[in-house]
């Protein structure tokens, strides 16, 4: 079995640069894989591995200047979510493009996963679903509201167009971990809004503590590893992933005729040129090439 540990932290990290050979060396000789990002304002990322690898790399992250307090979400894969390690240095390790933005400074209220069924309901509370359109796409709370958002660089201006909508409600959101909501949060505080309220520890939390005939949660849950999507109790879903646009397909979708395996499905068929086609047909190839020779797993299933 591999540990899946999904992560994040805001701290100041005046060099992050200087973190990254050490951890990415700590990563490789555990066997553990996966992406982490850094930032100057922290650290996010989701790594893979065995249980003493995990371990030991959770310790040299709570090691770093003020990461003491890491908290992390972990799960279970009985095939390896991830083919290689990535520790990319990054401007934000949740791009929201508004430098002003500061969760070390303050968030929204906190809300227990056992709380939440009970918020959402309230006549007073507007919920908002914070991720992409695709991930919302498969799966969200009863009642949430969807921004339609292709990225979460463009909730400000989403939140700006909206805001009116709102008047004299509270605002409970969510995301998959809790990461954006740290940044949303904030930012809505420093537009003025009062009564702000978010998720502890996101809709992963949520699906793993809430028992299957209380929640308020439709759908699957979208996540960044080769799971693609999990369900109560964190089992993993039915999605796949589309390898040409990265977006979640069901198993029947593969039967459709526009979907072309680590080249296209019908979400994108339309959006990507011929020669676009061809370098992932090219991209494809040498990964079954890879494999035949009995190399790394590259990312396409």
């Amino acid at each position: 079995m591999y540990t899946i540990a999904a992560l994040y932290h805001f701290t100041r990290f005046p060099n992050p640069e200087a973190l990254r050979p050490a951890l990415l060396d700590l990563c490789r000789a555990q066997s553990v894989k996966g992406t982490l990002l850094l930032a100057q304002e922290g650290i996010n990322g989701t790594i893979a591995g065995p249980r003493a690898g995990i371990d030991a790399v959770l310790a040299h992250i709570r090691a770093l200047p003020g990461c003491d307090g890491l908290e992390w979400k972990e799960a279970t894969s009985d095939h390896p979510p991830f083919g290689k390690m990535k520790v990319r240095l990054k401007k934000e390790i949740v791009t929201m493009g508004q430098p002003d933005v500061d969760p070390r400074a303050s968030v929204g209220h906190y809300v227990e996963p056992e709380d939440w069924n009970d918020l959402i309901r309230s006549d007073d509370v507007v919920v908002i679903d914070t991720r992409n359109d695709y991930e919302v796409a498969i799966g969200t709370f009863e009642g949430a509201i969807d921004p339609e958002t292709a990225s979460f660089r463009e909730f400000p201006a989403w939140w700006e167009e909206n805001k009116d909508r709102f008047h004299n409600k509270r605002v409970a959101m969510f995301c998959t971990g809790g990461i954006r909501c740290e940044k949303s949060t904030n930012y809505l505080l420093g537009q003025g809004v009062e009564d702000v309220y978010h998720l502890k520890g996101g809709i992963l939390r949520y699906l793993e503590e809430t028992p299957v005939e209380d929640s308020t949660w439709q759908g699957e849950c979208f996540v960044f590893d080769n799971r693609v999507s999990v369900g109560h109790g964190l089992v993993e879903g039915p999605h796949k992933l589309c390898h040409g646009c990265r977006r979640p397909i069901l198993p029947e979708d593969v039967k459709r005729p526009e979907y072309e395996h680590g080249v296209a499905c019908h979400q994108c068929v339309d959006e990507t040129s011929e020669a676009d086609k061809m370098r992932f047909r090219e991209r494809q190839k040498q990964i079954l090439l890879a494999r035949k020779r009995g190399g790394v797993h590259l990312g396409s299933d």
